[in-house]
């Protein structure tokens, strides 16, 4: 039986799909964007205009109170869209593409790209509490997964163009190139090498030059020079910033755990209109009574005007602070929960930004000048707490650089990013995306392992002097052969010289060669689907040629020689490689 190999395309071919997909994501951010301004201008003052600038407040609704029903109305056109179109569109995107590339080979409908975009427009728009990089993302991912089922290639090649999409989503909407990159290495790519990060890095670099073109140069939040870090910080306030790392790792298991805790509760509720609408229903009634209580809506919508407010000094007292952290974990889980379409990274900013703030208000209150600035305190725990609700910890301290341009602030974030993701990873083994998916039963590594298996040599894994037998010999015969007794044995067939085939043999079926038919030759039942390695071939190499040819065994030769009878040295099988994986994994146990 022959089997059809996978297309590939060249890795030249490969890096100029990820630049399409790099122009496709930036136009996607933003078109993006200006469908959330249309939304929300129609949604809260009833006019058709694209301006919009979510790092300033909103002003008050021409609609008074009724704009409570705004997120009602925009849940209800979400509901329709998800549950008619696209139901993986529904939440907040990631762990759908998480699981395209580990359990579909990257394969992503062409149809969620169109219904997430709209669905996730209406529901930022309308004022569910909830991000634009996780639509975005999947958005990205779609057109990689797309272009990579219209081009035919191997599935490894298509996962890349899913993480290049990914990863240039979210450069484009944050004015992010590094976090982009590293947000596809550490959350969508199974293989990271030369062949795959350089579509991803194409393409995240050239989604920002196209986001650039349309949205600007600055970076996503303008801190001000004089808040700034301009000293190295002191050990005070590294224990500030590290008790900040302490509490957004509490604040990041509260929120992983909520989410899933809330969208359960709403499970319960059989009618998915009904059910998104009661859910819209108490956000809307939340952010409108904050606007009457302290003037500002603060938790609808990404909440970026918010966390300007706390980098410019404008947000500044503790428990105002505290009390928006813990609405906007009440409207997110609920918006999400109850079943809108949106991320959840920029609620994470907002709740570590106002926890952050927090703290250093606290110490500012209690111990003026002692402490660092609430700025720089409000940016560590933005860090903090995307990278231990997400797990991308890499990623949460190189987007946050680039999204204030503090460099100075990055060595404090590193430590209470570390310090937020190892307190969540003791309170909750998942993270905001894979909890999603292990509820599936799909699991997804949280860590990419170097097996040190892959770049042994074949002469260190192979069993060494396996059986030679001519094509002709008597199979009953060598069952029987005392020579041969006990065991597995694994025999080459030759023809001459020629290697024409395999076989693995239990030779305790000795004891029932009374019956086998005398007339079998070892040629007949041999396994022709092998493989030729040799001694210094490198095992990654190996398994890769035994997957191609879907073969089940390796037959080893002398490094240099040509495969022939006299030369065979050994044999790998599955199972060998199986053990030797095994051990490949042992330092990490």
């Amino acid at each position: 039986m022959r089997f059809r190999l996978p297309a590939r395309i060249g890795l030249f071919r490969l890096s100029l799909l990820g630049v399409v997909i790099g122009v496709g994501a930036g136009l996607g951010a933003v078109v993006f964007r200006d469908l959330i301004g249309l939304i929300h201008n129609i949604a809260f003052h009833g006019r058709f205009a694209f301006s919009y600038d979510a790092n300033v407040f909103t002003p008050e609704s021409r609609f008074g109170a009724f704009v409570i029903l705004a997120p009602v109305i925009g849940g209800l056109i979400v509901t329709f869209l998800v549950e008619t179109f696209a139901p993986e569109a529904r939440g907040h995107g990631v762990p759908e593409v998480m699981d395209a590339i580990y359990y579909n080979e990257g394969r992503i409908r062409p149809i969620v790209a169109t219904v997430k975009s709209l669905a996730s427009a209406i529901s930022i728009g309308s004022g569910a509490a909830i991000g634009r990089e996780g639509p975005i993302i999947q958005i990205g991912a779609s057109l990689g997964s797309t272009l990579g089922q219209i081009v035919p290639m191997a599935p490894w090649q298509r996962i890349t163009l899913v993480a290049a999409g990914a990863g240039a989503g979210i450069a484009a909407t944050f004015n992010t190139p590094i976090g982009g990159v590293m947000f596809a290495i550490e959350l969508m790519m199974p293989e990271v090498s030369a062949r795959t990060f350089l579509p991803v890095a194409l393409a995240t670099g050239v989604s920002t030059f196209v986001g650039r073109l349309f949205l600007g140069i600055r970076p996503a939040f303008n801190v001000p020079a004089n808040l700034l870090v301009d000293h190295a910080a002191t050990a005070p306030e590294l224990l500030i910033y590290g008790f900040i790392g302490v509490l957004a790792g509490l604040a990041a298991a509260a929120f992983v755990r909520g989410l899933a805790a809330v969208e359960g509760l709403y499970e319960r509720i059989g009618d998915s209109y009904l059910r998104h609408a009661i859910g819209m229903a108490s956000v809307g009634l939340l952010f409108y009574s904050l606007f009457r209580v302290a003037g500002h809506y603060y938790v609808e919508g990404v909440g970026y005007a918010a966390i300007e407010a706390i980098l410019k000094g404008d947000l500044a007292a503790p428990a105002l602070l505290l009390a928006l952290m813990a609405a906007k974990l009440y409207a997110t889980t609920t918006s999400l929960g109850s079943g809108g379409s949106g991320g959840i990274f920029s609620p994470s900013l907002f709740m570590g930004a106002t926890l952050g703030a927090s703290v250093g208000a606290f110490f500012h209150r209690f111990a003026p000048g002692s402490g660092p600035d609430i700025a720089n305190c409000a940016i560590v725990g933005m860090a903090a707490m995307v990278g231990g609700a997400t797990g991308a910890a890499m990623t949460a301290v190189a987007m946050l650089f680039e999204m204030t341009r503090d460099y100075d602030i990055v060595m404090p974030t590193i430590m209470a990013t570390a310090l937020a993701l190892g307190v969540r990873r003791l309170l909750s083994r998942e993270d905001i995306y894979t909890i999603k998916l292990v509820k599936r039963g799909h699991f997804v590594p949280k860590a990419l392992h170097a097996n040190m298996f892959m770049v042994r040599l074949a002469g260190e894994v192979m069993q060494r002097d396996p059986v030679l037998l001519p094509a002709d010999a008597d199979f009953s015969a060598f069952l029987r052969d005392p020579a041969y007794a006990g065991g597995m044995k694994h025999v080459v067939v030759t023809r001459g010289e020629r290697l024409v085939g395999v076989i693995r043999v239990n030779m305790e079926l000795h004891c029932g060669v009374e019956q086998a038919d005398p007339g079998v030759r070892v040629g007949d039942i041999a396994q022709k689907n092998f493989v030729i390695a040799h001694e210094n071939d490198i095992m990654f190499d190996i398994v890769s040629h035994m997957a191609r040819r879907r073969a089940s065994t390796a037959v080893v030769i002398a490094d240099k020689l040509r495969p022939r009878a006299q030369n065979v040295v050994g044999i790998i099988t599955r199972e060998h490689i199986g053990d030797s994986v095994a051990e490949g994994l042992k330092p990490y146990g």
